[in-house]
């Protein structure tokens, strides 16, 4: 059901032509768009999703995750639970702590956390992701810096935020978030991945719809209101999304407009929760309107670019070149020979790899059966077979539950090679995995759209 009312463009002061234009121009770009939906004076006047993508799906939101946590720091703070003056070791056991507290860990507090000021030299993620005691990893990593004095983008540091409300409040934050925020927004289907140490892990990990995010976005421009009720309050969001400190030391020029308590500031007097691989709440306060975008990408400055180029000038009101809206949106699925007949063996591999493959089994009747291992050590099979997607499930991340998220496959045969392709829809990952067979071995050679490490690998079966 729709939460958000929907109106023509033409009724919110915008023209139909202008956002037909814009959305020619993303589907044009180099990056993949998954989905669109823009509000304007909190209406929804455009809602595009390139097929097989939907609108209604659960989408993994990487960073855009902090924007949340953000949200739960200020309702804490707001509860009277804890302040942003407050030191980071005072929420932690003594087991926790180094044997030496320096003064720069000392010197700690929770608005460095919020403002990615820690005074660390690099992100914590990787440091505390390796090892079951993230927070005793994140007090035991040397702090380079006074805290406050550089920023350093810190997906580690809202993991801590993340564990200090986990201890002030007894609820992760996705449950103390759910009857505050989540379900008076309607966005009932969120899920958070949880750490191993049991939190959630604040930075990244959440997935919700997109006009779960819109609502979000709608939120954030009505400054914390929701249907007469204050969810959020509005001095948080206000200083929330202000330019708290400095990150000139950014490269891409919307990344170094400012930063917030997790939330970006941007060209144009915008703000923005974002998200690895192009994942926008992007939010126009001048215009009283908020985009959202899911995508896959390594430029997310292209999408941006894309932004100002094509839908600013719409919302400025200026004339616009009148471009016509593709026909159809669509990621359509690899076409190609039909594979050759398969041996029916099953092989094995034990290298890892970022897709989680495990083994591949191709019959004689064309189609492939691959297996991955998910990050709870699940095995699950998608088939895979030449035409158009067909969509499966595997499990979700969350261990206990029933339901799975969607996947698409397709395949077509190259020469001797049977090559498959599979789109994890729920997030930006797709995987093109070319399989060969010789001498007994199998040999595929994986290329990935988008990853945090390499893109391509290869490996061989088992003896």
């Amino acid at each position: 059901m729709s939460r958000l009312p929907r109106s023509t463009p033409e009724a919110q002061g915008l023209s139909a032509a202008a956002l037909d234009a814009f959305v020619a121009a993303l589907d044009a770009s180099e990056p993949e768009i998954q989905t669109v939906m823009l509000l304007r004076h909190g209406h929804v006047v455009l809602e595009e999703e390139w097929s097989p993508y939907r609108l209604t799906d659960p989408h993994l939101l990487f960073s855009v995750s902090k924007s949340f946590t953000s949200t739960a720091a200020g309702l804490a703070i707001e509860a009277g639970l804890l302040s942003l003056d407050d030191q980071v070791i005072s929420f932690f056991e003594p087991d926790e702590l180094p044997e030496t507290i320096s003064d720069n860990l000392a010197a700690m507090k929770v608005r460095h956390l919020l403002t990615m000021t820690t005074g660390h030299d690099q992100d914590t993620v990787d440091a505390l992701s390796r090892d079951r005691r993230m927070i005793k990893v994140f007090l035991g990593l040397d702090v380079e810096h006074e805290p406050g004095t550089v920023f350093v983008y810190n997906s580690g540091a809202t993991y801590m935020v993340s564990a200090i409300l986990q201890r002030l409040t007894g609820e992760r934050v996705l449950d103390y978030l759910r009857p505050r925020l989540f379900e008076p927004l309607g966005a009932t289907e969120a899920t958070w991945q949880v750490s191993k140490e049991g939190i959630t892990v604040g930075g990244w990990g959440l997935s919700i719809n997109t006009e779960s995010l819109a609502c979000f976005g709608q939120l954030l421009l009505q400054r914390g209101q929701w249907e007469g009720k204050q969810l959020v309050p509005a001095e948080w969001y206000e200083a929330a999304t202000s330019k708290q400190v400095s990150n000139d030391n950014q490269e891409n020029p919307d990344w170094k407009q400012g930063y917030g308590f997790q939330f970006w500031r941007g060209r144009h007097n915008t703000y923005r929760g974002d998200g690895a691989f192009g994942q926008f709440c992007l939010v126009f306060p001048e215009y009283d309107a908020a985009l959202i975008v899911t995508s896959a990408t390594t430029d997310m400055q292209a999408i941006l670019n894309t932004v100002w180029d094509h839908l600013l000038p719409a919302l400025e009101g200026k004339e616009v070149a009148a471009v016509a809206r593709p026909e159809r949106l669509e990621l359509a699925a690899p076409s190609g020979p039909a594979p050759t007949a398969g041996d029916g063996q099953t092989y094995r591999f034990t290298e890892p790899t970022v897709t989680g493959l495990v083994a591949v089994r191709l019959d004689p009747d064309g189609t492939g059966v691959l297996s991955f291992s998910d990050d709870h050590d699940r095995v699950y099979e998608l088939v895979c077979a030449p035409g158009n997607w067909n969509e499966q499930t595997k499990p979700l991340d969350d261990a206990s539950a029933e339901a799975g998220n969607r996947v698409l496959t397709s395949a077509y045969g190259d020469g001797d090679a049977f090559v498959a392709t599979i789109r994890w829809v729920e997030t930006p990952f797709v995987a093109k995995l070319t399989c060969r067979v010789a001498d007994g071995t199998m040999t595929v050679d994986g290329d990935v759209n988008v990853s945090f490490g390499p893109t391509t690998f290869s490996i061989t079966s088992e003896a």
